[in-house]
């Protein structure tokens, strides 16, 4: 340890995990916190820190190695000298990295198993909800029991959550492979084509947060985006009231069905796949409606929305628009949806 190169290497190990330590923990790496299983998921990442030390120390061994113990101009036919392995060492660095491992995997099987318990509920109103997800090329669906709809199933594309109550997601997929991840929960799991997975989640946090699918599922994979919206239960219960309600009134006049279809047109996430001009969306994913719409009837309208793949625009392929809006909205909805379609594309 007299050789001041022991010396450098030592210095630069100490010097560089001790930076590495510090930005791993001082930098904000991750989106909002808004779950209880959030909190624990980062906490184990920082646990996780202690991987810095071992990568500054393998790749500082390898680069002093590579200065100072490199093969010389004409030293090419010379064997190495004769050595012995020091068995105390190599018993040392053995042990050392197995501890690590089975220690951050005790820790990390703790953290999945606390969260994974399903917490008790104090009422009726905290109940864990199961939540039914679908994903198909290229949308996402939710199916909330029949407790939360009054008696039936309620089936829409959007996503809402009382903040505060426990949600165990039943993931499925219609196609191929998807994959439901809610950055702000930081939990992820694969749909699976005829396998049922899940995960559950208790939301802490309002705000909107986007749904992301993170498996590449196709053409489309990269506008299969939704949003979970984080309310309080009293404003999940205002939500919920709202979606038993057809989206124009019986006996609506036609400016407010095109102002419920305008509505819906957002709400679904329409826009994400299509351009059209009077909701100031641009995406070319889908036909742009203002030019494939133009001058069509209501027939031809409702044929495009619940039956996609019916007619296909030139230029495209059938399974870019998910088949699923004929069960995802009401007669109604699919009516006001049509209304406001032929007013803006005529």
């Amino acid at each position: 340890m007299r050789d001041r190169r022991w010396q450098w290497l030592v210095g630069t190990i100490l010097i560089f995990s001790a930076v590495g330590i510090v930005l791993g923990l001082a930098i904000d790496w991750f989106p909002d916190q808004a779950s209880t299983q959030a909190a624990k998921i980062d906490t184990l990442y920082d646990v996780l820190i202690v991987s810095v030390p071992v990568f500054v120390l393998v790749t500082a061994v390898v680069v002093f190695s590579v200065i100072f113990f490199r093969m010389r101009p004409g030293q090419e036919l010379e064997d190495g000298p004769p050595i012995h392995g020091n068995t105390r060492l190599e018993v040392v660095w053995t042990a050392i990295p197995a501890a690590l491992i089975a220690g951050l995997c005790t820790y990390a099987y703790v953290i999945l198993v606390d969260m994974e318990k399903k917490p008790a509920a104090a009422s009726a109103a905290t109940r864990e909800m199961k939540i039914q997800v679908f994903g198909e090329q290229f949308a996402w669906t939710f199916t909330y029991p029949k407790d939360v709809g009054r008696g039936k199933e309620l089936k829409t594309t959007e996503l809402f959550l009382p903040s505060g109550r426990s949600v165990d997601f039943r993931i499925h997929a219609k196609d191929v492979l998807h994959d439901f991840w809610v950055p702000a929960f930081r939990l992820k799991l694969d749909a699976v084509p005829g396998i049922t997975t899940h995960y559950r989640v208790t939301p802490t946090r309002t705000g909107t947060y986007p749904i992301v699918c993170a498996e590449l599922c196709g053409l489309g994979h990269a506008a299969m985006r939704s949003a979970v919206h984080v309310v309080t239960p009293a404003a999940f219960t205002k939500w919920v009231q709202g979606q038993l309600k057809p989206a124009a009134p019986a006996g609506a006049n036609p400016a407010q069905v095109a102002a419920a279809g305008k509505k819906l047109f957002s709400d679904n996430g329409c826009g994400g796949c299509h351009a059209l001009s009077d909701a100031g969306t641009t995406a070319q994913v889908g036909p742009n409606l203002d030019k494939v719409l133009k001058s069509k009837d209501q027939a031809f309208i409702l044929k495009s929305i619940v039956d996609p793949n019916a007619e296909i625009a030139p230029g495209f392929q059938k399974g870019i628009m998910p088949t699923n809006f004929g069960q995802a909205l009401s007669k109604s909805d699919q009516q006001a949806l049509v209304a406001y379609l032929k007013e803006v594309t005529s």
